[in-house]
């Protein structure tokens, strides 16, 4: 289980080796998005609270990434944190996120990818649930659900 140290230490030190790395250009990624997918996980946007599609969703399946269908985040892990975007405790892999210091608009944070495409996906917060104290601040748009069968 990944813990805020873990973290701090993959933002400072570096990420994870991805299972695999997926390349496109600016306009290949520009043609499989929609305007909106393209803002948010290409361009680092960020969705208005509580206006995506999976804030309040809770069926069960895999989180997949929007960009590269890499897998995510498991809905076993997702909560409801009252912030207005999806929110969860762990990814489904601890190589499956990309994790990296972000100073804009004046705070520090750590910014989330995911680790096979670079796709912007949102922040991780060391205010979350025990066990791991950790919450996924994720962009619905960045993300596609892959229920479970």
């Amino acid at each position: 289980m990944l813990t805020w140290k873990d973290i701090i230490s993959y933002s400072v030190n570096g990420n994870p080796k991805p299972n695999k790395r997926v390349e496109k250009t600016e306009t290949e990624w520009q043609q499989q998005l929609t305007a909106e997918q393209y803002r948010i996980t290409r361009l680092k946007g960020t969705e208005r609270p509580h206006s995506g599609a999976l804030c309040t969703t809770h069926d069960a399946g895999k989180y997949n990434c929007v960009c590269c269908n890499e897998p995510l985040f498991d809905s076993t892990i997702k909560f409801s944190s009252g912030t207005g975007w999806p929110s969860f405790t762990q990814p489904i892999a601890e190589n499956a996120i990309k994790y990296e210091k972000d100073t804009s608009y004046g705070m520090v944070r750590v910014e989330v990818m995911c680790n096979a495409c670079d796709a912007h996906l949102g922040h991780v917060f060391p205010d979350g649930p025990e066990p791991s104290g950790l919450r996924y601040c994720i962009n619905s748009e960045s993300m596609q659900l892959e229920k479970a069968i």
